[in-house]
């Protein structure tokens, strides 16, 4: 029997409010929550000395103040992560004494300015900061609000000896977060870290992301040439696999939207339904107002000002997804519940 998709999908606050507050900021998850959004997601990188700091990517000079301090001047490398060749300052390279000095950043400034005017306020969160304002949140507004996170580049922090595994275990056995007793999704763009905590016992929903185009880096490493891309894994014969091995799929929203050449929708796309059918959750990522982000055929304006995103996510939402990350917690929650 096909799965029946809630009325409601979830709204997820992704990296708290980034709309209105610099990301992964303490006020943007205080936003967030106070909006209403059902979970929030934070993504987790790691620090020199093994804590999990939580930043959109391990490379932080956008969304920090690190390349104006001085201090921290000889830190500026080039690395190698995922494949693509990156400049800059990597929380690797740092200890969280040396990261928990620096100050969030709004990370698309031309865009958000409003944000940008916290810029400097706030010092960068460890995971552990996130579990107590959510589980802080909760009991003041008694209602019981989830976490989304996201693993980020679970190959690259292996392969020099910063394992993400036992780190995000020891994390939430410390918050009490490990037991099922909190809501608790994990997500990553690679199955193979999903795969391990899984093994591990960790009681969660357990969400496998896929861009629009590409081949996931653990599944590179591992089979080269060889490597089953994104759109092989989503076809019927790719979401059988996945049904056996984890909860639910994630989803650009572009997937699901299926564009033309010129900016129009075609979808919604089958992959929710054929996911569904399959007893697998699927979320959408991610749903954001302002033009830039719109697909053409919606934009109405300038690239910072908002465009008619209710006739992008109508599309979403008609879709039957499970969840949706949004950036803009207070639309998101009017509009998916409305």
């Amino acid at each position: 029997m096909a799965r029946v998709p809630p009325r409601f999908p979830l709204v997820i606050g992704h990296r708290g409010a980034p709309g209105y507050r610099p990301e992964h900021s303490r006020s943007s998850y205080d936003l967030a929550l106070e909006f209403g959004v059902d979970l929030v997601e934070p993504d987790v990188v790691v620090s020199r000395d093994g804590v999990l700091v939580v930043r959109h990517e391990n490379e932080i000079s956008a969304t920090t103040d690190v390349a104006d301090r001085p201090e921290f001047a000889d830190r500026r490398t080039e690395r190698v992560v995922d494949g693509q060749k990156l400049e800059g300052w990597f929380t690797e390279d740092f200890t969280w004494a040396e990261l928990s000095t620096l100050r969030c950043r709004e990370r698309i400034p031309q865009l958000r300015p409003r944000s940008a005017s916290f810029d400097d306020h706030q010092p960068i969160l460890r995971l552990r900061d996130v579990l107590e304002i959510v589980r802080t949140a909760s009991f003041e507004q008694g209602r019981e609000i989830g976490v989304v996170v996201e693993i980020k580049h679970a190959t690259h922090f292996a392969a020099i000896g910063l394992d993400q595994v036992p780190l995000l275990l020891a994390d939430l056995a410390e918050a009490g977060w490990d037991r099922g007793a909190w809501p608790l999704v994990v997500e990553s763009f690679e199955q193979s870290v999903l795969t391990r905590l899984q093994a591990a016992g960790l009681a969660a929903t357990y969400v496998y992301l896929l861009e629009a185009a590409g081949t996931a880096h653990d599944l590179l490493v591992r089979d080269g040439s060889a490597a089953e891309s994104y759109a092989t894994q989503l076809t019927p014969a790719g979401l059988d696999r996945l049904a056996a091995e984890v909860d639910g799929i994630s989803l650009d929203k572009r997937t699901i939207l299926a564009p033309d050449r010129l900016g129009r929708p075609t979808g919604p796309a089958p992959v929710v339904a054929d996911a569904h059918e399959r007893g697998l959750r699927v979320f959408t990522w991610t749903a954001r107002p302002e033009n830039r982000f719109l697909l053409r055929s919606f934009r109405t304006g300038s690239a910072a000002e908002h465009g008619d995103y209710a006739a992008e996510w109508s599309i979403l939402r008609d879709a039957g997804v499970d969840g949706v990350f949004v950036d803009h917690a207070d639309l998101g929650v009017e509009f998916f519940r409305s």
